[in-house]
């Protein structure tokens, strides 16, 4: 299984935005591009990753959004912004919701999800331009890839993340975060991860 997380300082954390208007909600727009591009294939979906969302936007931050795609998800393209609206609606204070199959929403810090992660055993790796290059670098089957959005990481929390993962590239240029997917799931594909 392959381990995204995705942050987001700005995205929405209540399920009060426009689909028509994601860039207004955050850059909600990014996030949207992340999930499509870590599991759409092109007549399929990947049933080999797990996504981690953590939103630090208003009105109520932090918020952790977990997707697994199982059989009975049901995930179209068109329909992501919709699903991402409708698990930020269901949060229920105190709990960690399943929102709909393999769609979970909690009230969780950036900095604990991967903290949580690390305690599973699973190999850490965040993306940075001026780490070493992903085709260099020996890549366990549990693997966590942990990309910010355009402002990147919080910094009181990047510290203590880079004690924790490896500084990765998948390029010398820098990527849209959704580019980034694609990319690692393009490398763990050609490794046959």
């Amino acid at each position: 299984m392959r381990h995204f997380v995705y942050f987001s300082g700005e995205a929405v954390t209540s399920g009060n935005f426009d689909v028509n208007e994601l860039m207004k909600a955050g850059r909600m727009d990014i996030a949207v591009h992340f999930i499509i591009n870590a599991f759409f294939l092109s007549h399929s979906l990947r049933d080999d990753v797990k996504l981690h969302l953590v939103f630090y936007g208003a009105p109520d931050p932090p918020k952790h959004i977990e997707i697994e795609i199982k059989e009975e998800t049901k995930l179209s393209k068109k329909d992501v912004a919709g699903l991402l609206k409708r698990i930020l609606y269901k949060y229920k204070p105190g709990i960690k919701a399943e929102v709909f199959p393999g769609c979970f929403i909690e009230k969780k810090s950036f900095l604990k999800v991967i903290e949580n992660l690390s305690a599973e055993g699973k190999e850490l790796f965040i993306l940075d331009k001026k780490g070493e290059s992903i085709r260099k670098i020996k890549i366990p089957e549990e693997s966590v890839f942990i990309v910010g959005d355009h402002n990147g990481f919080p910094k009181k929390e990047l510290k203590r993340l880079k004690s924790i993962a490896k500084t990765v590239s998948v390029g010398p240029k820098i990527y849209f975060a959704s580019q980034v997917a694609t990319l690692i799931n393009n490398e763990l594909d050609l490794r046959g991860l």
